[in-house]
């Protein structure tokens, strides 16, 4: 973040879409199933992507959909999409990881899974990189902003792993780990 006189600006980073391009190869999920395992690169879990394709192959209908923030709570809507005559409901395309479906969480913790745009890889995300018809387009842009700090997050992780594992569990390991 820079500051330039009285105002804050950001850069930020987005991805953006061409459905009409996307033809549903995955390329992209299986890249960055690859960049998210642990160590890197060393298996392929579509599961642990935080991209996906929702797909209707018969019609030749692919949308890609990022992974979002995280919400404590379903939503509310329940609009409905018509896409070549075939209805969609909202979740279909939804980027949120919530208690209501499985989508966007890691498959061991069940903890909330978000695009990271692969921080720390030269040269942005990797599903882009491997997007050979250029159905995904990595922008970054200055825009100002007013900074906010969000401490819910750190809160929603810790309850995920509490759920997970327990609290005493937890405990434990916070303790090794400040023993290190």
């Amino acid at each position: 973040m820079t500051v330039k006189g009285d105002k804050k600006t950001k850069i930020i980073k987005t991805i953006n879409i061409d459905v009409d391009k996307c033809n549903g190869c995955r390329a992209c999920e299986v890249i960055c199933s690859s960049v998210h395992a642990a160590p890197k690169f060393s298996s392929n879990n579509p599961a642990r992507s935080r991209i996906r394709i929702i797909r209707d192959p018969f019609r030749d209908i692919y949308v890609p959909v990022l992974a979002g923030e995280y919400t404590v709570a379903e939503c509310a809507g329940r609009d409905k999409y018509v896409i070549d005559g075939k209805e969609y409901d909202e979740c279909s395309f939804c980027r949120a990881s919530c208690p209501s479906r499985e989508e966007f969480k890691e498959p061991d913790s069940g903890l909330p899974l978000k695009c990271d745009m692969c921080e720390g890889e030269e040269g942005g995300p990797m599903c882009v990189k491997w997007c050979l018809v250029e159905a995904l387009v990595y922008e970054e842009r200055e825009v100002e902003v007013e900074e906010e700090d969000r401490p819910e997050d750190l809160e929603i992780g810790l309850e995920s792993l509490v759920n997970r594992y327990g609290l005493q569990s937890l405990i434990d390991s916070v303790s090794r780990m400040a023993n290190k």
